[in-house]
């Protein structure tokens, strides 16, 4: 948010006729307020980025569904998976594959949030049977 010119105007005026170690004071002043200013603008979109990215990670298959790719990844290794289900069980794949990418993308945006090692998010967040990395 900008501050009017006469404003802007006011204070620099009035900065212009502090002596020395008073415009220091204002000056280490106005650069507290502005830090304040940016640390109160940023935090939201930093923990709803945060929130953004630990929903793609944590995004998985409902149990419903992951019970059904097994079913259907058991059927094609039989040799026993009908034309339809084989399109379902590629239908599936594609889905898991597309999620494991964004989850991978995530994973590392997270560690460069969190400013940390992306192997201790991957050990931290992906189950020890996950296809990724």
């Amino acid at each position: 948010m900008t501050a009017p010119t006469s404003i802007r105007e006011r204070a620099i005026a009035l900065l212009e006729q502090l002596p020395g170690e008073s415009l220091e004071r204002a000056v280490e002043f106005l650069e507290a307020l502005s830090h304040e200013a940016f640390k109160v603008s940023e935090a939201p979109k930093s923990e709803k980025g945060e929130a953004t990215l630990l929903q793609i990670i944590q995004n998985r298959l409902s149990p419903e569904e992951q019970n059904r790719l097994t079913y259907l990844r058991l059927q094609n290794e039989a040799g026993e998976i009908t034309d339809t289900e084989h399109h379902e069980l590629l239908m599936y794949i594609e889905r898991v594959e597309q999620q494991d990418a964004k989850r991978a993308e995530a994973l590392i945006q997270l560690a460069q949030l969190r400013n940390v090692d992306l192997k201790m998010l991957i050990d931290e967040f992906l189950p020890k049977h996950s296809g990724i990395m």
